[in-house]
């Protein structure tokens, strides 16, 4: 009878506990695929599992770097909104889709990937997540100047659905090249913020990307993470600022 009677409460503790485990936001993978072959377009993807309805999604950038503006038609957006649909078939769906809207095929991308020379994952706790000094590519002793890329968070005004939400950030972005006399060089800076980023609360710079095409400028991408309030807690989306140097 106690035998029976402790495990029953060992049960309802348990069930009781399971909300708290196993509500929290969804924090968006991210896959740099890379850039074109002249260094014109950077992409990226991101994709996960939705928060409450447990839909998986896939989102896909492409990015002109010569004005950092998306190219048309994109980005290319999937959700399918069945709990049980595995995420590999979102994310094929995404990457069909994206080639209705664009001639860039993946094995492009990949094989212009350039190199990931910063990286602070969203569970990264010890570094700065606002500041990433760097050398842009990975020569050794280094033949290129250092870089210093500055994110800070500013106050926006809040829209009509993010009232009553908390404070909405918008971030500004800067990039100083270590060199005599250099000034830093303003990459990004909100007054606004669009509805595609949902109510964001913070940011923080998640990677950068550098990439050095034959005979042509070079390239660099810096991923910002965006956290937002979701269904069951923060959620974290990327963006990313491109610069042709």
């Amino acid at each position: 009878m106690y035998r029976r009677l402790r495990q029953a409460m060992i049960v309802a503790l348990f069930m009781g506990a399971w909300p708290l485990v196993a509500q929290a936001g969804d924090a968006a993978k991210l896959d740099i695929l890379g850039f074109s072959k002249d260094g014109g377009v950077f992409a990226f993807e991101e994709y996960g599992v939705q928060d409450g309805s447990g839909f998986p999604y896939a989102n896909r950038f492409y990015i002109d770097t010569a004005n950092d503006t998306f190219l048309p038609k994109t980005p290319v957006r999937v959700r399918l909104d069945d709990e049980a649909a595995p995420l590999e078939s979102a994310r094929g769906k995404a990457g069909l889709d994206a080639q209705g809207v664009t001639s860039l095929t993946d094995q492009e991308l990949r094989a212009n990937a350039g190199q990931t020379v910063a990286v602070n994952p969203v569970t990264e706790l010890s570094a700065d997540p606002f500041k990433v000094r760097i050398n842009p590519r990975p020569v050794f002793p280094a033949i290129d100047p250092a870089l210093t890329i500055q994110l800070e968070e500013v106050d926006v005004p809040a829209s009509e659905t993010c009232q009553n939400v908390g404070e909405i950030k918008g971030f500004r972005l800067t990039l100083l090249e270590e060199t005599p006399a250099a000034k830093p060089e303003l990459l990004h800076a909100d007054t606004t913020v669009p509805a595609s980023r949902g109510c964001p609360q913070g940011y923080s710079i998640g990677a950068v990307q550098t990439y050095y095409p034959e005979g042509g400028k070079p390239v660099i991408a810096v991923m910002i993470a965006v956290r937002a309030m979701g269904f069951e807690g923060p959620n974290h989306r990327w963006l990313a600022v491109t610069k042709r140097r």
